[in-house]
């Protein structure tokens, strides 16, 4: 018998948050990838600082704020988003579309859903940058079309042949898995993997997550594969280099 445990395996699960935020039409869950590890003196986990999942009923202004020194992703599966900021874009993100704030220095906008949209769910990822006080900028545009089970690059590191990018090592990816099908996690040489399931429920190795739980990945040799259940799946994975120089002084993402 096998006596090894899922830690030893390198798969450190977590249960669904329990930081919830509830401003009535706006609610949002913090999940922080370094809270997978036990004892680990970091809420995020390398320059993946905190994972968001957000709620916008139907007619709901968030009105104009700043951020700095952090790189806000907004991945928006079910729903519209509407972004409107000081440099004069007006912006609508949803499932074929992505939105990267690199805040840098500082960049004011506001989020909207308007009274005839559907509710919105979807994830805001945090990204430390390597350094405080860069250009602030923003990205917006079509996402390729996703290919039943199998892995969709998202967005990737400054520098890489990607169309949406990030001021530090982390990649992201996303699938979504038809019912009992499968598909192993991208591999990068150096980095770990932290998965998050949006919906539906998934075995990672041999760990079992469902909808909103997450798990960390830290071993060695090949990366495991996730399966859905017989009702399918819709995952987010990040490859990470946890040794990557950050800064925590992001406006949220710290």
């Amino acid at each position: 018998m096998d006596s090894t445990t899922a830690a030893d395996r390198g798969l450190h699960p977590a249960p669904r948050s329990e930081v919830f935020q509830n401003q009535g039409k706006f609610r949002t869950r913090f999940n922080f990838p370094g809270r997978n590890l036990p004892d680990h003196d970091d809420h995020g986990y390398g320059p993946l600082s905190t994972v968001v999942e957000s709620f916008m009923d139907p007619g709901t202004l968030i009105r104009m704020h700043q951020h700095r020194d952090e790189e806000i992703v907004s991945w928006v599966p079910a729903g519209v988003m509407r972004h409107d900021d000081r440099e004069g874009n007006e912006l609508v993100t949803d499932s074929e579309h992505l939105l990267v704030m690199n805040a840098g220095s500082g960049f004011w906008h506001a989020e909207e859903t308007l009274a005839d949209d559907p509710p919105l769910r979807m994830l805001q990822i945090f990204v430390r940058p390597q350094e405080i006080g860069l250009e602030p900028g923003i990205q917006h545009g079509p996402l390729p079309d996703p290919e039943p089970n199998e892995w969709r690059r998202v967005f990737a590191p400054a520098g890489a042949d990607h169309p949406f990018t990030v001021r530090n090592a982390v990649d992201c990816y996303d699938v979504r898995l038809d019912a009992d099908a499968g598909a192993t996690l991208p591999e990068i040489e150096g980095r770990d993997a932290y998965v998050y399931v949006f919906e539906g429920a998934v075995d990672v190795g041999d760990t079992t997550l469902d909808e909103t739980e997450s798990v960390l990945w830290t071993g060695d040799g090949a990366p495991p594969t996730v399966s859905a259940g017989d009702e399918g799946a819709t995952v987010v994975a990040f490859l990470i280099d946890p040794d990557a120089p950050v800064t925590r002084q992001g406006t949220i993402g710290r």
